[in-house]
């Protein structure tokens, strides 16, 4: 609760910024450099170290001064440099003379997986553009967003900059020029801002929006809501430019108010404070000290801007500008006009205004520009002070106080309203000054009985003195210093001194603006750091006792931070701090931070407790807390208690059980278990890593007692329920030492009992402990058995254990949590122990009579317990160890075996065939022992058949939470969500698809094929489409993994998937009316079990789907599939009207509307022209030898990829529902192959051609090309072939001379089917047809070709 100094941001690329910024110096020769420096850098810093060391003289001196020379000109650069911070800290400005860097924020992620926030380099380049004029000063402006939706956030930041040549210039966050106004031939000497405020109180003057620019004897200011809308315009002109490639429109000047600051020798800097209003009083006094004794005074104060300015002779000087006794200047015409003028009127009335393109200047005209001359604003009073002069001045955050540096090396506080110095500070040369404003927090204030008080801010005045590295906070008005730092001496102190431009009353209605008031600079790390005051430091003064019981509890923090403190020093000094607080609440966080931590003994947190409360129960009861007082008493009772269990747990004696004569059934199931278990022990027996801390072994602290235990109104103990880990801990310090036999059991149950624990809670804790430890339980099963058994009845004969109506042909609340525990339990053989000794405990307890329900029920828990020890018969080394009888967990093995959905059918149907057969798993056993391998390969064989026959018995024995489809379903979803966790792995979603084909309900299919789609499938699938339209091609690498979140291959298989697992769900789709829903059962031992719905149970809920929709959706994936296998060029959503793409994405249960009727004739060519491309790639993709294609029949083509037969079929599909007639695509289909030279394939595809005039005339074309190859083109032309071309008719030798070969992918085809391709072009072309003859001369030249050869 003190002042801290908190880093929130680090600058990157520093060294970038001054390599950039001081690039001109490194040309410069090494030794005049070196002696420039030498003689006109003189670094104080040194002559403060060398007073504090005086040993270190002489030779030493010298040789550390060299050697640090190169290390401090590398620190203070940034001192020659002008510096701004956005208040957003979301953008950093650093310039030097002509240049300048941006560096924006950015967000990254650190070695620890923190989020942190950056700054780097985003712009950098040289703002001048006058010849000779340098940057002066820089302030980061954010502008507000205008959108209804915007939280506080700045829309965007403007960069305004002064230059020396008297401009200023307005820049976005890249260094986009949007604005320049010449507003004085001086130099600009610093350049401010004021935003809008809430008021805080009612009657105070709102403030309006401001930019003031100080030149040596001129202030410039303004207007905030005009300059707001001037960028905000400029900014869209800019964007709209560059995106048609024009000019942008030069913009029209601003209006402002030029004020002549007289009666000042020279002005350094400056602050615009506002409007004020005086009272009567001091405008009666005013008006008599100007005036004299007959001035006239008006009726109502006028108001005033007030303006304060810092330098020589005054030292300060206080200016008043009256409103209205200046109008607002402005080149050429007035603003109000200018601002009304639309779009349409600016090419037109260009000349009006001076409102020009760049290209239309002239010549005349691009000479500087008119400046305005000032108002004269005579100085009304100041603090002359001949000898000092001031360097720079702060305003506070509610513009009431200011503080002034001077050359004396002073900071001054002055009050504005008065106009006097009420605080002067020394020691502080060269300071930079900042202020930090605090809010009240929501307590004591708006607790009051009567209206709630207005809440309060408290100001403090931050320090920055770099001379002696330290950064200091002080309290105003006449506070103490409240937080001091030591940090680096060239560092910078950036303060803003206001926040968004552009809000507004209305605007700012629940907004959260987050800012930073004050943030240190360090150039040396690149560190920016922010100063935290909390608000009680402003009330720290000697009477506060708040303020004093924070500083108590600061104090008492650093004894129990501190891990060398003795434990009596540590209780003595804890117990004096606690003594000494006041104040109640403050006194209960005291005793909640000592309580808490980890290194107090607990004898030290008892007699410190004890200690407050004995102190409480002496004073008044009127005057003490009851809630502090409460809070004692529980946590002595608590630590009390502690103590007693450690004691117990630390005790050489203990007890003997008495029980033995009702464990003699429990001995006998165990010598009969004992195989099982041991075998169990064997295989669950895996080396594990777990943390020193989460041991169970390891002591449990009281903090960690103290934190799950409370208690009551009524003084009971309650135990609060907390993560599990903190929990099983409990468990173990309470009752661990008792089921080990190391601690008297009997007084551990008493000791607990008395302080009113629930006995249900002790229950709990006590089977957690048993079934976590599972594996020290079976280290000594029969002692541990035996010691359970004792604490289950000694737990069942506390009051409100066991209900005394309870009814014994009813399963009591109390037994059926023990059954519980065991069924949910996943450590088999510590639950069935547990079933075991609950089952004799309730037979001890029952003395009445043995009910055969009771018999009935606990035996079922007995069953339920071994059903679970079905895996101790796992093979060894097998993935069933880890098995129950669930169907999600026979799909997470399903997975880890890597069982292919084809190998899973087989073993399913292995499971149906030996339905009847009881010796079914000896026959697998021998089968799996028949193989003829031998090594490694058999053994691992007989492995694989040993996990098939034990999935095979397992789901014989599950036949309703195993059934076929349910299986299915679950492997498909767990393979589906393991892709999702690893896309790159296409096959996983593939082979989730093939077993979602696998399942035999239609109801469930729709279902899961519907979840797959909403959950995992459709944000890639979007994404997918999205990149592919930007893009207009199948996306690289890069693209689809920056995008998609996957790699282009990755991606091609993702998309095939989405093919079929959309034509799954239309099929689905149509089959469920057919087929009733199945009725989902399983076997009466789950009758009880709890747990999440299943994946079928969730599928069979689910809504049912828009046909239409899905089938667009699968156009659509389909399209995106054939461009991503043939790598085509291609914007998918183009080839959709705009209902098309508004139906995309969309949930597919709801309606949409889709497209209908004819389609727009652009569209369709652009449709067809892709399915052309489609079938091109197929048949390039396909490429067979032309030597395969001459025997009796074509290749078998694979089934999958780019080879696959089906590319034909579903592009003719595709092209019936796009419009496209499909004939087209089977004559360009049967053109491609002949082009390919696969004839065999080309023959077979023409059967299904239906216009056979059309596909006549291209092969005739294409047999024509073939033939100029071989007469005209052929490197080998032989003296028959030369022959035959002279002896060919004269209209057939010109038109094959006309043909162009090079169309031809494979034009090297063997005459034959060249002959066999003229036949067919005879048998398909009518007679009549206009060139049927063209034909018969194409025939005969081939046959006489075919004969020379």
């Amino acid at each position: 609760m003190s002042c801290c100094l908190l880093e929130f941001c680090r600058v990157q690329e520093l060294k970038t910024v001054r390599d950039f910024l001081f690039q001109s110096q490194k040309t410069d020769p090494p030794e005049d450099k070196n002696q420039t420096e030498n003689e006109l850098s003189w670094d104080t810093s040194d002559w403060e170290s060398a007073w504090d060391n005086n040993d270190h003289k002489g030779d030493d001196a010298t040789t550390a001064t060299v050697e640090e020379e190169g290390a401090g000109q590398s620190i203070t650069w940034m001192q020659d440099c002008v510096v701004s911070l956005s208040p957003c800290s979301d953008l950093l400005v650093v310039a030097r003379e002509q240049k300048a860097v941006f560096l924006s924020a950015k967000w990254r992620t650190d070695d620890s997986g923190r989020e942190e926030m950056t700054l780097a380099v985003s712009w950098s380049g040289t703002l001048s553009t006058e010849e000779g004029e340098c940057v002066s000063s820089v302030i980061c402006v954010p502008l507000a967003s205008q959108k209804r939706s915007s939280t506080g956030r700045p829309d965007w930041t403007c960069v305004v900059v002064g230059f020396s040549s008297g401009y200023v210039r307005f820049y976005t966050e890249n260094g986009v020029l949007l604005l320049a106004q010449l507003l004085n031939e001086d130099p600009v000497l610093r350049l401010k801002c004021r935003t809008y405020e809430i008021p805080r109180h009612p009657g105070v003057t709102e403030q309006h929006e401001e930019l003031s620019i100080l030149y040596p004897s001129a202030l410039v200011t303004i207007d905030g809501f005009s300059l707001f809308q001037s960028l905000r315009a400029c900014r869209n002109q800019v964007a709209r430019a560059a995106a048609a490639g024009s000019d942008a429109i030069q913009p029209p000047p601003l209006a402002y108010k030029k004020w002549g600051l007289q009666d000042m020798d020279t002005i350094v800097d400056h602050s615009s404070v506002g409007i004020m209003t005086l009272c009567v009083f001091d405008q009666m006094k005013n008006a008599s000290i100007l005036g004299g004794f007959h001035a006239s005074v008006k009726g109502s104060p006028p108001a005033m801007s007030q303006y304060i300015a810092v330098g020589g002779g005054p030292y300060t000087g206080f200016y008043y500008a009256v409103e209205g006794s200046s109008q607002p200047l402005l080149s050429h015409v007035a603003l109000a006009v200018a601002s009304k003028l639309t779009s349409a009127l600016f090419s037109a009335a260009s000349g009006w205004l001076g409102w020009k393109n760049k290209n239309e200047e002239d010549p005349a005209q691009k000479q500087k520009p008119k400046v305005e001359p000032a108002t004269p604003l005579a100085v009304r009073f100041g603090l002359p002070d001949s000898r000092r002069h001031g360097e720079s001045i702060c305003l506070s955050p509610c513009n009431t106080l200011a503080g002034v540096t001077d050359d004396f090396g002073r900071v001054t506080l002055l009050d504005l309203a008065r106009g006097i110095a009420i605080r002067m500070w020394k020691g502080y040369r060269d300071a930079q000054l900042g202020w930090v404003q605090v809010s009240e927090g929501r307590g004591e204030r708006e607790s009051s009985p009567s209206a709630p008080l207005p809440r309060r801010h408290a100001q403090f005045l931050v320090i920055y003195a770099p001379r002696r590295g330290i950064l200091e906070v002080w309290g105003t008005q006449q506070g103490p210093r409240v937080g001091a730092f030591t940090v680096g001496k060239h560092c910078r102190l950036l303060y803003a001194g206001y926040r968004l431009m552009g809000v507004n009353s209305v605007t700012s209605q629940g907004w959260q603006l987050h800012t930073q008031q004050v943030c240190l600079l360090d150039p040396t790390t690149g560190a920016l750091r922010t100063v935290t005051v909390p608000f009680h430091l402003a009330l720290s003064d000697k009477k506060s006792e708040r303020a004093k019981d924070m500083h108590l509890l600061k104090k008492l923090t650093t004894i129990l931070r501190s891990r060398d403190v003795e434990p009596d020093i540590l209780e003595s000094e804890a117990k004096s701090v606690l003594l000494d607080i006041k104040h109640p609440a403050i006194k209960k966080q005291a005793l909640e931070s000592l309580l808490s931590n980890k290194n107090a003994p607990v004898s030290c947190l008892t007699n410190i407790t004890r200690a407050l409360h004995d102190s409480l129960k002496e004073r008044d009861p009127e005057a003490v807390d009851e809630a502090l007082l409460q809070l004692c008493s529980s946590q002595l009772k608590l630590l009390q208690l502690y103590t007693d269990i450690q004691q117990l747990h630390s005790a050489a004696d203990t007890d003997t059980s008495s029980e033995l004569d009702s464990l003699e059934g429990i001995e006998e199931d165990l010598s009969r278990l004992g195989p099982t278990l041991q075998r169990y022990a064997q295989l669950t027996s895996r080396p594990s890593v777990s943390f020193a801390q989460d041991s169970p072994d390891s002591p449990l602290p009281a903090r960690a007692f103290l934190s799950q235990l409370e208690c009551t109104e009524d003084g009971e103990v309650r135990v609060v329920r907390g993560a599990d880990t903190e929990w099983n801990q409990l468990g173990s310090f309470l009752f661990w030492g008792c089921l080990s036999g190391e601690s008297p059991l009997r007084r551990v149950c008493d000791t607990l009992q008395q302080t009113g624990v629930s006995p249900q809670q002790l229950l709990s804790l006590l089977l957690s402990v048993w079934l976590h430890r599972e594996k020290d339980v079976l280290k000594k099963p029969e002692e541990t058995v035996r010691n359970l058994h004792t604490l289950l009845i000694t737990l069942s004969n506390m009051k409100g254990a066991v209900e005394e109506s309870w009814d014994p042909q009813s399963v009591s609340p109390w037994w059926q949590q023990v059954r519980t525990a065991c069924v949910q339990s996943h450590s088999a053989a510590a639950a069935l122990l547990a079933a075991l000794v609950a089952h004799y405990a309730v037979k001890a307890s029952i003395t009445s009579r043995a009910d055969s329900k009771v018999e009935t029920t606990h035996t079922h828990i007995r069953m339920s317990a071994q059903i679970r020890c079905v895996r101790a018969g796992a093979p060894k080394g097998s993935c069933w160890v880890d098995f129950k009888p669930q169907t999600e967990d026979i799909a997470k093995w399903v997975f880890r075996q890597d069982l292919a959905p084809e190998r899973l059918k087989e073993i399913l149907q292995r499971r149906e065939e030996k339905e009847g057969d009881d010796n079914s798993e000896q026959s697998e056993q021998r089968r799996a022992g028949g193989g003829g391998k031998e090594g490694q390969e058999e053994n691992e064989k007989k492995q694989e058949d040993a996990d098939n026959t034990l999935l095979v018995a397992v789901c014989r024995r599950f036949p309703d939470s195993l059934s076929p489809d349910l299986l299915f379903a679950h492997c498909c979803w767990e393979y589906v969500v393991q892709w999702n966790k690893d896309p790159e792995e296409g096959r996983y979603l593939c082979w989730a698809v093939e077993h979602l084909k696998l399942v035999s309900s239609p109801h469930i299919q729709l279902g899961i094929s519907s979840m797959m789609w909403s959950t995992f499938i459709v944000k890639r699938f979007s994404a997918a489409a999205f990149l592919m339209e930007k893009v207009g091609k199948a996306p690289k690498d890069r693209l689809c993994r920056r995008d998609v979140g996957m790699g282009d291959k990755a991606m091609t298989s993702f998309l095939g998937s989405c093919v079929q697992l959309l034509q799954i769900l239309m099929e689905a789709d149509s089959g469920v009316e057919e087929v009733p829903p199945p009725e989902l059962c399983v076997e009466e031992v789950w009758c009880g079990a709890e747990g999440p719905a299943s994946i079928a149970e969730l599928a069979l809920e689910q809504r049912g789907v828009h046909y239409p929709l899905v089938q667009h959706h699968c156009l659509l994936a389909s399209l995106l599939y054939a461009a991503m296998t043939f790598s085509l060029r291609v914007k998918p959503l183009s080839l959709f009207d705009s209902k098309g793409k508004n139906a995309f994405f969309r949930d597919l249960t709801s309606i949409q509307l889709m497209p209908s009727g004819d389609m727009d004739p652009g569209l369709v060519l652009l449709r067809k022209e892709y399915l052309l491309r489609v079938l091109t790639g197929w048949v390039q993709a396909i490429d067979d030898n032309p030597s395969s294609a001459t025997g009796p029949g074509s290749p078998p083509l694979p089934s999958t990829g780019p080879r696959a037969d089906w590319w034909p079929s579903m592009c003719l599909e595709l092209g019936s529902l796009l419009q496209v007639n499909p004939d087209i695509l089977r004559r360009h289909l049967v053109c491609e192959l002949y082009s390919q030279g696969l004839d065999l394939r080309a023959e077979e595809a023409m059967l299904e051609v239906e216009d056979k005039d059309v596909l006549g005339s291209q092969l005739l074309v294409l047999t024509g090309q073939r033939l100029s190859y071989s007469l005209l083109h052929s490197q080998s032309q032989t003296q028959p072939a030369m022959e035959l071309l002279a002896r060919l008719p004269p209209t057939l030798c010109t038109w094959l001379k006309a043909m162009d070969p090079s169309e031809l992918r494979c034009p090297m085809v063997p005459l034959s089917q060249s002959s066999r391709l003229v036949s067919r072009l005879i048998e398909i072309l009518p007679e009549n047809h206009g060139q049927y003859s063209l034909a018969l001369h194409l025939l005969e030249a081939v046959e006489a070709l075919t004969t020379e050869d």
